[in-house]
């Protein structure tokens, strides 16, 4: 199983990096999970660009969406909804359509935000734009409320939220018909 992660906070060290290492971790044995380091080196969307050849990492991205089994979006709250950087590579993985890398492509929704609300409305809306562009985003999603107080040395230490993060990859493999 290939597990491809979307990580929609660029800088490092972030809290939305730590709750994908943590998720990481919780994998079972067999299972191999990658972060797409490059989103940032993605230019904005535009048909334009969309073309035969299409901008090398805007190919590699959609190549590493296809690649993978299943999806985690990992995504922090700015401005009470889904980092730019992340709509950006639903964007260009939801073209050519009929073809699309992310077209039927399972997708399990994480979140994290020093906020009380765990980023509630950037996996709401993230959840949106991926069934719009034609992904399959499990039912339910995990967010991380006040995450500087569930971290201990870089890791997620909550152990209601570990079990709640373990479900979701529970669910994200059994979604997927080749891991029944």
């Amino acid at each position: 199983m290939n597990i491809l992660m979307l990580v929609g906070s660029l800088r490092a060290g972030s809290w939305t990096a730590t709750l994908a290492d943590s998720l990481v971790d919780l994998l079972p044995l067999g299972t191999h999970a990658s972060v797409f380091g490059e989103l940032a080196d993605v230019p904005h969307y535009s048909e334009d660009l969309d073309t035969e050849h299409p901008p090398a990492a805007a190919r590699a991205l959609r190549e590493a969406v296809a690649a993978a089994d299943v999806l985690v979006v990992a995504t922090p709250e700015y401005n009470g909804s889904l980092p730019g950087v992340l709509k950006n590579a639903i964007d260009w993985t939801s073209r050519p359509r009929g073809s699309a890398a992310l077209a039927g492509k399972r997708v399990a929704v994480i979140s994290v935000s020093p906020s009380p609300r765990g980023a509630q409305w950037a996996r709401e809306d993230a959840e949106k734009v991926l069934r719009v562009a034609g992904a399959v985003p499990l039912a339910t999603s995990v967010g991380v409320a006040s995450v500087h107080s569930v971290v201990t040395d870089g890791k997620i230490s909550d152990p209601d939220l570990l079990r709640a993060l373990s479900d979701l990859v529970t669910d994200l493999l059994a979604a997927d018909p080749a891991a029944a």
